[in-house]
């Protein structure tokens, strides 16, 4: 076997196992982005920022509480680690808000595109207020925040969780909403 045969053979092999990986990666941004429309629809942030490179983590970011601007680590070599601890704490946050536990906190460190796409899902019920009534800070720029009559429209609030095709019941006009009483903990 001559040199210009195994040169030919490896870099065959290479340009192979690259075109895999790449496809894979495509495949994976892809499906997060899809994923991650429809979660910040749920959490009030414009569906197109989920195919932004920098941009979705910074929003993500936000959703869990943390400055935005921490996003820009991920431009620096090791920039892309703390961003990603920073984006899994605040993902474990988020996760509080929908009323959901640890294990499903797990899921998202390895799947995120799965955590994504239930809490973007129809029946998940986005409350911002469990992240404050759980020590937290809040989400920065007040994602969740929008008035009680504009909540169902946006998929999360009490009415979101209507069956399609039925009639949610209006309060009735001029009697104004309960406030929301956060669960307590339970006593030590």
């Amino acid at each position: 076997m001559s040199d210009y045969d195994v040169f030919a053979t490896t870099s065959a092999v290479f340009l192979i196992s690259f075109a895999i990986t790449m496809l894979f990666v495509v495949a994976f941004y892809v499906l997060t982005a899809i994923a991650m429309m429809g979660f910040f629809r749920k959490v009030g942030v414009e569906p197109w920022i989920a195919w932004v490179p920098v941009y979705n983590n910074w929003k993500w970011l936000e959703i869990g509480g943390f400055q935005g601007w921490i996003a820009l680590a991920q431009l620096i070599y090791p920039g892309g680690i703390v961003t990603s601890i920073f984006i899994y704490i605040g993902m474990y946050r988020t996760g509080i808000a929908f009323r959901k536990d640890v294990g499903f906190f797990i899921i998202g460190l390895f799947f995120p595109f799965i955590w994504a796409f239930i809490l973007g899902g129809k029946s998940a019920v986005y409350e911002p207020q469990l992240i404050t009534a759980a020590g937290y800070p809040p989400p920065i720029a007040g994602y969740g925040s929008l008035p009680y009559d504009q909540r169902a429209q946006h998929g999360f609030g009490p009415q979101a969780q209507q069956p399609y095709g039925q009639q949610t019941q209006q309060p009735p006009t001029g009697q104004p909403q309960p406030p929301y009483q956060p669960p307590q903990p339970p006593a030590v």
